[in-house]
This record gives structure tokens, C-alpha cells and sequence, in this order.
């Protein structure tokens, strides 16, 4: 059995070599027309017709195919490039946040008296017993255990362990942390607990001071760590009982930990016979 390829090739062949012959028979009888150059016409003219129309097709065929073959490494070139310009927006983007940390980092630093020093934060605690993250700062930059950890932001912990080029700090939003604060607008104290990584509890607040939902609760400075003035939340919740001295509130912090990438690390404070070394 031959294949429908094969039959059809050799039609083609014969079709030809017909044609070629007649056209010999009759170009040999002169160019005068007569009966049979009529006939060969007759004969051949679809023949000639449907030879050259496979013809076109089967170039047709093969143009399209190398032009299909073009059109798939232009595409593939350009999903390179398209790849590659997004992998530069996101940088772009990335350098574009940081910038724009750094400035209120700068911002931050010309409003302290204190020496500070920047780091990064490389790590955190997976567990949630603990809510500490590591920095990229330690003895050799002068980093010493108890040494207050701010961002523009707000209060961010301290430092609690420290080795030669690394730190771990205590975020102040762990249940171990205290903070002597204050209410900004009253003058209101209390101590700042940490109880989640979204909510403080403002405790020893007198039932009889004044404290409202929105007031700012800042640092207090008495506590020997943190300096005067840094921003610690906004009250979220005020509940006064009908016994008891103190009164229930709940702060919400200014600092999201959950976004911590940089951090500042005040190496001198107001009172640094507080600070452990």
C-alpha cells in the first residue's frame, strides 16, 4: 500500500512530464495555432493550472512555517525582556521604599539630641512565646545590652543580648516588656505591658485621671531607657469600674512590628547610669 503522500507526488511528476511533452509535440509544429495545439491547451491548461496552484500552496506553506518559526524567538525574546523590566520595576520599586524609610529615618535622627546608629533587622523570633528580632549591629559598633531600639515611628523595644556584629531585641510589645509612659494631653501614668503585637495594656492608670479614647501615650522617661517623648500608641479603649483605684486601658500601638526592616539604636541616653552595661 502506497501512502496518500506518495500518490500524489508522483501524480505531480507524471502531470509534468505530460505537460513538458505536449508542449515539446507542439512547439515543434510551429507557433501557428491548429487542432492540436487547441487540444494541448485544452488538456493542459488545468493541469498547468492546478500544478501551479500546488505550487503556491506548498510555498505558501513553507513561508508561513519560517515565519511562524520567526514569530516564536520573537516572542521568546521579547518574555525575556518583558521578565527582565519587571524584575527592574520591582528593584526600582524596592530602592523607591527604602528611600523613602531612610528619609523619615533622617528625618527621625535631626530630632534627637542622642547619638544613634542605624541597623538592619535580619531576623525574628518564629515562635509566639517571644517577641524579639535580630539587628544587624553589636559591640563592635557599640551596642550594649539595654540600649533603647526606636524607628520614626515610635518606641520599637531594647537591646537584651548582644554578641560581636549582632543583637537581640526585646520588642516592646512582648509580655516581658514595660515601658514607664505617660498620656500625652493629661500627663496620665502608667506602664505600657505588651500583650499582643497590635495591642498594649496601659496598667496602674488612677481611675480618677482623665484618659480618652485617642489620646497619645508616650514615654515617660522615668524608667532610665527610653528618652522622654517617643511615641508608644493611641488609647483604643477606656474602662472605669465601679471599685478599684486603677482604671482598665488598652493602647494601640504607632510602630506595625509586623513590617520591621530598620531599626535605630540610641547608644547614649539622657540618664545613662540607668542603662545596663
Amino acid at each position: 500500500m502506497f501512502s496518500k503522500k506518495m500518490v500524489m507526488a508522483v501524480a505531480v511528476i507524471v502531470l509534468i512530464a505530460v505537460n513538458i511533452i505536449v508542449l515539446s509535440i507542439t512547439g515543434s509544429r510551429g507557433s501557428s495555432p491548429g487542432s492540436a495545439g487547441r487540444i494541448a491547451i485544452f488538456l493542459l491548461a488545468p493541469i498547468q493550472d492546478a500544478v501551479a496552484g500546488s505550487i503556491r500552496s506548498i510555498r505558501g506553506v513553507w513561508e508561513h512555517y519560517f515565519f511562524l518559526v520567526s514569530a516564536a524567538k520573537e516572542n521568546d525574546a521579547l518574555k525575556k525582556a518583558l521578565n527582565l523590566a519587571v524584575e527592574r520595576n520591582n528593584q526600582c520599586i524596592e530602592i523607591e521604599l527604602a528611600n523613602s524609610r531612610i528619609r523619615k529615618f533622617f528625618d527621625f535622627r535631626k530630632t534627637k539630641s542622642e547619638e544613634v546608629l542605624a541597623a538592619e533587622v535580619i531576623g525574628k523570633d518564629p515562635s509566639s512565646w517571644f517577641r524579639t528580632i535580630i539587628i544587624d549591629k553589636g559591640k563592635a559598633e557599640g551596642v550594649k545590652k539595654g540600649f533603647p531600639v526606636v524607628v520614626p515611628e515610635g518606641i520599637a523595644g531594647q537591646v537584651v543580648d548582644v554578641s560581636s556584629h549582632y543583637s537581640k531585641v526585646l520588642l516592646i510589645v512582648d509580655r516581658n516588656s514595660a515601658v514607664d509612659a505617660l498620656v500625652q494631653r493629661t500627663r496620665a501614668r502608667g506602664i505600657i505591658k505588651g500583650e499582643s503585637v497590635d495591642r498594649y495594656i496601659f496598667n496602674y492608670v488612677l481611675r480618677k485621671n482623665d484618659v480618652k479614647v485617642g489620646d497619645m501615650v508616650v514615654s515617660s522617661g522615668l524608667d532610665g531607657v527610653y528618652p522622654k517623648g517617643l511615641r508608644i500608641g493611641n488609647v483604643s479603649e477606656v474602662i472605669k469600674r465601679n471599685s478599684g483605684i486603677f482604671q482598665d486601658v488598652a493602647v494601640i500601638p504607632t510602630v506595625d512590628f509586623e513590617k520591621l526592616e530598620e531599626v535605630l539604636i540610641i547608644l547614649k541616653t539622657h540618664n545613662d547610669e540607668f542603662v545596663k552595661k
